[in-house]
């Protein structure tokens, strides 16, 4: 039988490592990838975006963010963390992702990614930090707004 100190540390460790996956996802919405998106990924990170080349290094994974996100002027990502296993230092989670992206190049037409997220990570002295990713890519398509609902209320409203 599990004690309820371990009990505790698990549970413990369970919010510190969905922290770090929804602080992931909030840098990103940021465009806050040199503090806020370092701060959740391991150094030795190895990533991989739907059918793009694997990533290896944190380095790495920061530039394809400035490359993908070049022009972008909104992201807004949904993620729900379905389950954490933890196994001392190391855990596995599975991320369900919806993410919405607005180019400057195609205003009025929001970009719409569905996906789960395959994520490994590991405690540092730190924190947690995520050390391996995997977006698996389901679904994806381009949404225009005909009806011209958001300039009926107003437009996008103030920039925070």
């Amino acid at each position: 039988m599990i004690s309820n100190s371990a009990t505790r540390d698990v549970a413990r460790d369970r919010v510190e490592i969905t922290d770090a996956l929804y602080r992931y996802a909030s840098a990103t919405d940021r465009f806050d990838y040199d503090d806020g998106l370092r701060s959740v990924l391991a150094d030795d990170i190895v990533a991989q975006y739907g059918n793009a080349e694997p990533l290896h290094g944190v380095d790495a994974v920061i530039d394809f963010f400035n490359d993908f996100t070049s022009g972008c002027v909104m992201q807004h990502h949904f993620l729900s963390v379905y389950h954490v296993d933890v196994d001392g230092d190391e855990a596995e989670a599975l991320v369900y992702h919806t993410s919405h992206q607005l180019f400057d190049h195609s205003p009025g037409i929001v970009h719409v990614l569905v996906g789960r997220y395959h994520n490994e990570l590991r405690r540092t002295p730190d924190g947690w930090r995520i050390s391996k990713l995997l977006l698996e890519l389901c679904w994806g398509e381009r949404r225009a707004d005909p009806s011209g609902y958001l300039a009926d209320v107003g437009g996008r409203g103030p920039e925070v």
